[in-house]
């Protein structure tokens, strides 16, 4: 199967398909077109340029005054590779590697940045064979581009860096080596092309969104799930009460929250309480918002991935080249700091959804199991559930409000959009395990409800649980199950 790159714009849900289809890319002939008349362009351009422009034949960053001769070009582009290889931290996970490669093949086969076609060539054939540069979480502040994680990945193109291939770590030039490839031998303005982009930022956030939409549909099923086992009412959902406050994503949440528990013998039984705790009761209104906030952040990030945001921009058909800031990450994260907010809320209201089924109300056993006391059943989960909970209201600081003077003052405000992109993927992996545990207890206090059932839907979602997980009668070796949890609501998401 293949994918083919074009200049057309694509959905996140696109991206989505792609990961899980695992097709291969190819170039589009109006592509490949672009990228030649670009680089044709700029060749003739340079030909007989003598004055500066910036990034051309010029230094980078506060050395842009600094003129760089005509036969020095080409290694002013390795350089500047070379030097801006700065990474540390933890490693980029091999899906976000992978999303940076596509996004950055993608933002280069619009034409505007001057590469060679076999550059593009190049990073296609890394993505078809699964050859994965290494790179570090942090070095990025999110506004020249994201300079030091792009240029680990661009350091394998010219033979240097580390690479993983079939799982193993292996220096760049053996992987050339073994498939017959020559290192690329940069041109004019092909470094800053490569580092110069928001490509970090977006794969963070293109992951980060496809995750929330994920997350959001298994908080809505959990939760009327809890709602179910905690013996809680269906009033607060009914369309009556939405249409008077009527935010879409409110409305939403409450119609599928009905939906899953459409058919639920437990729902729709007299109750001896006339409220629930707000845990349940604002499920339309804490998930509707935080749908909302995914749908807005999806906005942003769509129009990114669909832009190009290296710099200078080369527009050949105007004959300009020209100087900005398209590369400056300030979009990406305020939409991050935002997504991983909205995201937070998802694990907070879980949390204490969590919290209401083992606390020994509405005739459940305190802490979920037959002989408290005796065995604390439940009583540890919650603790975690709170460990993770408050971690993330840490992790929700928002980057985007920081900004620290870089390169002699020249780069005065940066985005910081990488911290939060990189904080925005463990709030998401965080709400995942969150709700994997609300999972866990939900399935648990269901059963104190036999022989009663709640709906098909949400049954046969608890059968499909219960075979991976089984009902807790005796104290137990709780994390094992509690990490099965988490993996069964992750079935939809397939990594790379």
């Amino acid at each position: 199967m293949e994918f083919l790159i074009s200049a057309g714009d694509i959905t996140i849900d696109d991206i989505h398909k792609l990961i899980i289809s695992k097709a291969k890319l190819k170039l589009s002939a109006d592509a490949k077109g672009r990228i030649v008349n670009c680089r044709e362009y700029l060749d003739k351009k340079m030909a007989n340029q003598t004055e500066p422009i910036y990034g051309i034949n010029t230094g980078f960053g506060a050395l842009c005054d600094i003129k760089v001769t005509p036969d020095q070009l080409s290694e002013l582009q390795s350089n500047l590779i070379i030097s801006h290889a700065c990474g540390t931290g933890e490693e980029v996970p091999a899906e976000i590697v992978k999303l940076i490669m596509f996004l950055k093949i993608r933002s280069l086969a619009y034409g505007n940045s001057g590469v060679q076609l076999i550059t593009v060539q190049r990073l296609i054939d890394y993505y078809n064979h699964d050859i994965l540069p290494l790179i570090y979480q942090q070095g990025s502040l999110g506004a020249s581009g994201d300079l030091s994680p792009l240029a680990h990945m661009s350091l394998t193109l010219l033979g240097m860096g580390e690479v993983y291939y079939k799982g193993k770590r292996k220096p760049a030039h053996e992987i050339l080596e073994e498939f017959g490839w020559e290192p690329i031998r940069l041109r004019s303005k092909e470094g800053l092309a490569l580092i110069n982009g928001t490509q970090f930022m977006s794969a963070y956030s293109v992951w980060g969104i496809i995750h929330s939409k994920n997350l959001l549909h298994w908080a809505d099923t959990v939760g009327a799930l809890s709602l179910d086992a905690f013996d809680g009412l269906k009033s607060p959902f009914l369309p009556q009460i939405h249409r008077l406050r009527p935010h879409s994503g409110q409305i939403s949440t409450a119609a599928h929250v009905l939906e899953l528990l459409d058919g639920s013998e437990i729902i729709d039984r007299p109750k001896n309480h006339v409220q629930d705790p707000y845990s349940f009761r604002c499920i339309p209104q804490v998930h509707g918002a935080a749908s909302m906030s995914i749908d807005f952040c999806e906005q942003i990030v769509t129009t990114e991935i669909n832009s190009v945001t290296d710099n200078p921009t080369i527009i050949p058909e105007e004959e300009l080249i020209i100087s900005a800031g398209n590369f400056h990450g300030e979009p990406l994260a305020i939409a991050a700091d935002y997504l991983a907010i909205a995201v937070s809320e998802l694990a907070s209201i879980s949390g204490q959804r969590t919290y209401q089924l083992i606390k020994g109300g509405r005739e459940l056993p305190k802490f979920l199991v037959a002989k408290p006391g005796l065995n604390s059943g439940f009583m540890i989960p919650q603790y975690t559930v709170a460990s993770i909970v408050s971690q993330n209201k840490q992790l929700c600081t928002p980057a985007s409000v920081d900004s620290i003077e870089s390169s002699q003052g020249q780069e005065d405000h940066v985005s910081m959009g990488a911290n939060a992109v990189t904080k925005l993927y463990k709030v998401v992996n965080n709400c995942e395990q969150v709700i994997g545990v609300e999972l866990f207890n939900a399935a648990q206090a269901l059963d104190f409800r036999r022989p009663l059932k709640s709906s098909p839907q949400l049954e046969a979602i608890v059968s499909d649980f219960r075979k991976e997980v089984p009902f807790i009668d005796t104290d137990v070796v709780m994390y094992p199950y509690m990490h099965a949890s988490k993996d069964f609501i992750l079935r939809t998401i397939e990594k790379i």
